[in-house]
This record gives C-alpha cells, structure tokens and sequence, in this order.
C-alpha cells in the first residue's frame, strides 16, 4: 500500500493573496496580526487541497523564504539587524529586504534600515533565497516558535502532518562565511541545534520529519561527505523518523552515500534522477522507506500515467508499505489550480496540471498500486487521450520554423570585428563620458499603467488610447531620464507586463494562464508562459515603443529584449524535444527583433539573459555542453548587428565566479550584473579572469526600498576599479526598476548619477 505524500505546496495563495497581504503590511497598511491571519488562513485552505494524502507537509508555507526560516529557527541573523524596535518579524523582513513595515524603524540611527542578506537562486530554479550568514563566532539558538505554531494548526484541523525543514548540510553548503572562516567547523554546534529542533517536533506529535537536503545531487567532496554522515549518525537518536528529501537531479555517485544514512527513509527524484532508482534498490536496506517522485514538480504537463505505473507497478509490489510516491519536489515551482484558468484554449488545457492537479494524478497512480488499473480505468483514458491530443496537433509542429533553424550556420554566431574594434567604433558614434550611466530597462510600473493596461485587456480602452497612454508614460520616463542626467536612457517598458510574458505574448508557440502566478521571492510572482510549440516571430514586437522613445531625445535609447535563454528558462517549456532545440528557434526570433531595432536606427540592444545561470547543470561534468549551446544561443540572438551598434546583456542574482569564461564568451559589448548585495563579491573572479569587454557592476540594490548614497555608490566602484580598468566601467543599479516606486527611484539614481560625477572628476 503506497503512501501518498507531498514535499510541499505552493504559498502564495490561489489570487497572490500572500504577495498582496505582504506588501500592505510592509506599507503600513495593514497590521501585524492581519498578516499573520492572513497566513493562517492560506495555510488552512493548502491543507484542505491536500485532504486526500497521507502526510501533508507542515512548514513548507513561508512569509519570505524557507531558507530565511531556516535562519530564524536556528537563531542565525546578522548582528547588523539586531538593535532594533519591533519583534522577531520585523527583524526577519530586515534580513529579507533591508526594512520591515513601515514606520517600524523610526527610531534614530535606522531610518534608512540595513544592508539586506544575499540573494541568489536555489539550485537550477527562477526561485531566490536568502543567503545564510556564518563566522567563525556564529553560534546557534533554537527558536522553534514558527513550525510548533504550525504543527499545532495543521493537528487542529486534522492534517496528518509532516514537518519540513531545511537540512544541516544544505544548510552549511548554500551559506557563506563572511570572514573567511571554514564553514564546516560549525557543522558540531549546528547539529546540537537541529537535535533539539527534531526532538522538540517528535515531543509535539511529529512522527515524520521531511528534512531537504538537495545538496545530495551536486559533486560533493570527501569533508561534504563525510559532513553528511557525522550529520545524521548525530541525529539518529532523535525520536522522530528522518525522510531525507533530494530532487533537482540526480544522485549518481551519492547514492551509497544517500542509502545509507542512518535515517528511516529517502526521497529522490524520479523524473530528473530516473537513473537512480535501479540502483536504489538494491541499495536500499530492506527496512527503509523508499519515497518516488513519480510527478514532475517544476513543469506543468500532464504526467504519462501508463507510463509511470509501467515501471512503478513492479518496485511497488517489491517495496509494498515501504513505497511512497510524491510529486518530485516541492510544489512551489508551479501554479497552484488549473480550475481557475478560464481562457486557455480547451485542448491546450487538457494537457497541463497544476499543483492540484499533480496532487490528482498521484492519487490515480497510488489506487492504481493499491486496487489495480481497473480501478481507474477512466482516469488512465483520459490521460491517455490528452497525451495523444498533444503529440498529434499541428499547432506544436511548425515545418517553417524547422527550416529556418536547419539553415543557421557559423557566421551566425560572429560579429565582424574583434571587440577593440567595435568599442572604438562604439565611441566615437555615441560618445558616452567615463563612468556612463544607465539602467537595466523597466521603470516602476504605476498604478495608472496597470489600469491603462487591464482597461486594453478588457476591451474598455482601444487601441489608440492604449497606446497613448503608454506612449506618455514612455515619455514621462525619457524626461525623468534627462533631468537627472543619465547617458543612455531606455524607455522605462511601460508596455511590458513581464520581460518574458510580453514578447512570448507576440511569438507563436506560446500560451498564457491567466492565474498561473509562481513565487520568485518574498512578494514577487511570475506568471512563467507554455512554450508549447515552434516558436516563431510573426512581427516586430518592441521597435514602435523603442524608436518612439529615441524620437524624444537626443541621446542613446537602449533597444530592451529579453535573450533566447531566459525566454525558455523562465517558461515552463515543452518536454518533447530537447530544450537547446526550443533555445536556438527563439535566438532566431530574438535575431529578427535585433536587426529591426537596427534598421530603425536603435544603437544600443540590451538582450537580457537573467537566467543563463540558472539553467547551469547541477554537476559540473554537465557544464560545458549547456554552456556550449547556451551561449552559441545568445550569440546567434545578437551578432547579426554591425559593429558600431552596442550590444547590453544583463544578469541578475546568481553567482558568476565560476562561469566567467563562458559569458566572456557570449562577447557582448557591455554585461551588466548584480553586486550591490554582495559588495562587489562577484567581481573576485576578475582578479584571475581577463575579462575583454565593458562591464556595470550593479550599485543600487533594486529589490530593496533602501536608497544608496553618493558615497556608498562611489566605494562600490572604487572597488569594481581594483578590478575592472575603469575605461570599460558603466555605473547602474542591480536589476530593473519595475518593482519600486518613484520616490525612491529618483533619489536613487539622483545618487548614482553625483556618484559617477565624483569618479570621473577624481580620475
């Protein structure tokens, strides 16, 4: 008999209930207990989707981010945050995003908060987490407030619950000592805190505890291996059964390592790990739970239930209770319920799940185990007929598309003239200062755009009217842009609702949900597209917005594309044919946009590729052909151009150090990356690394109201300098400028703007 079980569910809410609660909160508009309410209620409701399972997974719901949780309940937040009015939130929503609520710091010395904690993406996900901070002083003490508080909720209501937490050593390995200090010495004080944490849960009724520990598909050395069993021989007198929980990948040479910690059970992930299983079992001790994640977590098409049940069906009656089946990771990669998409065409439709429905398809599968195939029998059909429906319509095959990627060949790939060249080319046509400035593209998304926008989608406002009103906004921003005296302006994306919905929205081959909202961090939602067929560029889909923008100034308007390789990684992408297949048809439809940008006199391209980290292979044997045809990707995407045109790319909160050779590669013009939170940490790398070409640290952490002062901008620069020559380093903020609002944008860049005067006078 299988257990049915879930590693956890996504937390925003069914309408981004969690998303809205969290930023009136931090407005001050609304109060403390309201938020936590709030939080009460949508754990109630993800418990009552996940009725039918036999563990539902307990702490998995967050305010900001697990691994932050993870931070508090150990009692590990930085010094810099303490001090402060308020309680124990308030210090949490420091860590996250620099402040908490408004008004929380107005007492003296804190009004323009704190430095928020590092973020960067988890594993190979678009979702960011906060970095764990360490010293060789850390030390650790409990506070297990949060998951008892939700224990006791989900026992109340009758939830037969399984704590989740973040394990020691994902813990440890996804953190960063500050001082230099070896991590691992703090593995002994670490472990007596996580004894007391699953003590603590098994003398409130906790049976299970799901403990994560992804690391486990990643290269480990001798001292991570062996952190993982001095880890758990520490723990296993602990009451409460271990369920060690991997996913992402595969296990590969870990699986020894993994099959015999001491723990009662082992999760692995069977749709990206499939090669782990064979040999799993026979590893396995007889006594263990074996847990599959038999659904695919992180993607939206139906799961091949026949198919599934062909190769569980014998390991089930092998493992008997001993099996479990869960989705392969945690939910939280995916929307929440497909009942609420309204307008997605009905066929398309029939071949997706979302979290909900991925918690359906288990249950097939698992009374499929327990009382035959016959027992459902409608549901196998059914999906047998969806499947069918997917591979045999016309709309996924497009023979056109497949021509044109046949005919890609070298020169692609190559701009004319080696960089030197086209950077003195690059100067003299646009004549930019020292130190120029610019933005990453968007400006803040006003209340006005979003009416302007929702009245089009309604049909309340037309066309034309639509367009003026974006078209004024565009022009508020080249203004703004002006007065403050940036050198290479850009058009603010007033038009945009999101940078990889927006042009997915004009290529053939995608679709849309209307409520299919993921976590990205804390408050941020993306509503990833389904690329679903053969892309293709029917028109232009940005040069009206650009060239209108140009119209208006005499300076330099950057074209603002998003490249091929963020558009697949942030979508949820078709699984039947490779994804370097689906990245080289939107490179060539990236490339048709690149070159009409051209031709209506756009001088400067940005082609952002936020994601090209993110789609890096877990284990490093992996890199080089990802890299291979990524990278070949994006150069496919922007050297058709001449050499006087500059090409921009951006990356954006992911670590850097160790691929620096193949963005190089991409020889784009000017990249620009994300350093502000870690001070200039990611440029180490440009100690041992030439890098050729013009690069923008990013200065002014975006993704916290904070406003950076003159002075803090001109020290990050000075250092980028020690670096980088300062003739080939631009001054901008970490990311777009969506997200904030103008009060805080203005000052910001007022600030940079004095910053990067102060540099040139000083050189």
């Amino acid at each position: 008999m299988a257990v049915v079980h879930n590693l956890g569910f996504p937390r925003i809410g069914a309408k981004r209930e969690l998303k809205f609660g969290l930023e009136a909160y931090w407005k001050g508009d609304s109060s403390r207990d309201a938020l936590q309410a709030l939080g009460a209620t949508l754990r109630r409701d993800h418990w009552q989707a996940q009725a039918g399972l036999d563990l539902a997974p307990v702490g998995d719901f967050s305010f900001y981010d697990q691994m932050l949780d993870m931070s508090v309940t150990l009692g590990n937040l930085p010094e810099r945050v303490q001090g402060f009015h308020g309680d124990a939130l308030d210090n949490y929503f420091r860590v996250a995003r620099g402040r908490s609520a408004q008004g929380a710091e107005d007492h003296a010395g804190c009004c323009g908060g704190v430095a928020a904690g590092e973020m960067t993406k988890w594993f190979d996900t678009n979702y960011h987490y906060i970095v764990p901070e360490f010293g060789a002083a850390t030390s650790f003490a409990l506070d297990a407030t949060r998951l008892l508080t939700q224990l006791a909720e989900a026992r109340a209501q009758g939830v037969k619950a399984k704590p989740v937490i973040v394990g020691p050593v994902t813990y440890l390995a996804l953190g960063k000592a500050r001082d230099g200090s070896d991590k691992l010495a703090l593995l002994p004080a670490l472990l007596d805190a996580y004894a007391q944490l699953l003590c603590t849960l098994a003398e409130h009724g906790a049976e299970w505890v799901q403990v994560d520990e992804p690391v486990l598909v990643t290269e480990l050395d001798l001292d991570w291996q062996h952190a993982f069993n001095l880890s758990y021989h520490h723990l296993k007198a602990c009451p409460a059964k271990l369920l060690v929980a991997t996913y992402f990948g595969q296990l590969e040479e870990n699986r020894y390592l993994a099959a015999n910690l001491p723990v009662a059970g082992l999760h692995v992930d069977a749709v990206c790990g499939r090669d782990d299983i064979v040999p799993l079992l026979n590893l396995l001790p007889d006594h263990k739970v074996l847990s599959l994640g038999v659904v695919d977590g992180r993607n939206v098409w139906k799961t091949d239930l026949a198919a599934v049940l062909d190769w569980l069906e014998p390991i089930a009656e092998r493992r008997g209770e001993r099996l479990w089946i869960a989705p392969s990771c945690s939910l939280l990669h995916v929307p929440v319920d497909l009942a609420g998409e309204r307008r997605l065409d009905p066929e398309l439709a029939s071949w997706l799940a979302f979290a909900v429905q991925k918690l359906d398809e288990l249950q097939v599968l698992a009374r499929a185990l327990r009382e035959g195939r016959a027992s459902v029998a409608d549901a196998l059909a059914a999906n047998a007929a969806a499947l069918a429906s997917r591979r045999a319509s016309p709309r996924v095959h497009d023979p056109a598309v497949r021509a044109a990627v046949a005919g890609i060949d070298a020169h692609f790939g190559r701009r004319h003239g080696a960089y030197p060249e086209r950077a003195a080319r690059q100067a003299a046509l646009l004549r930019l200062p020292p130190y120029p400035t610019t933005t990453i593209g968007s400006f803040p998304q006003t209340a006005s755009i979003r009416q302007a926008r929702a009245g089009h989608k309604a049909g309340q406002l037309d066309d034309a009217a639509y367009r003026a009103a974006m078209r004024a906004e565009i022009e508020r921003s080249v203004r703004e842009q002006e007065a403050l005296g940036l050198d290479v302006l850009v058009h603010g994306e007033a038009e945009r609702n999101d940078m990889v919905e927006y042009f997915g929205e004009q290529l053939q081959g995608y679709a849309f949900s209307e409520s299919g909202w993921v976590q990205s961090y804390g408050s941020r939602c993306v509503k990833p597209p389904i690329l679903f067929g053969d892309v293709g560029r029917p028109r232009t889909m940005t040069v009206e917005w650009i060239a209108h923008a140009q119209s208006l100034t005499a300076k330099p308007v950057k074209g603002m594309l998003t490249g091929p390789v963020t558009m697949l990684n942030w979508s949820f992408v078709r699984d039947d044919q490779p994804r370097s297949a689906s990245c080289l048809q939107l490179a060539l439809a990236i490339r048709q946009e690149v070159l009409d940008l051209e031709r209506a006199g756009v001088r400067v391209i940005q082609i952002d590729e936020a994601a090209l980290r993110e789609g890096l292979p877990l284990r490093r044997a992996q890199w080089k052909r990802y890299l291979g045809w990524a990278v070949d990707a994006f150069r496919i995407a922007a050297n058709g151009v001449r050499d006087d045109t500059q090409i921009h790319t951006h990356m954006c909160y992911s670590e850097f150090n160790d691929i620096v050779a193949a963005i190089a590669a991409m020889d784009a013009d000017v990249i620009t990356i994300e350093t502000a939170r870690s001070s200039m940490e990611l440029l180490d790398a440009f100690e041992h690394f030439a890098y050729p070409n013009a690069i923008g640290p990013g200065v002014y952490d975006i993704h916290s109201p904070n406003i950076p002062s003159r002075e803090h901008i001109v020290d990050l620069m000075r250092k980028a300098a020690g670096r980088i020559p300062a003739e080939r380093l631009w001054v901008n903020p970490d990311c777009g400028l969506k997200t904030r609002q103008w009060a805080e944008v203005l000052p910001a860049l007022a600030n940079m703007v004095a910053a990067a005067r102060d540099l040139r006078q000083a050189a």
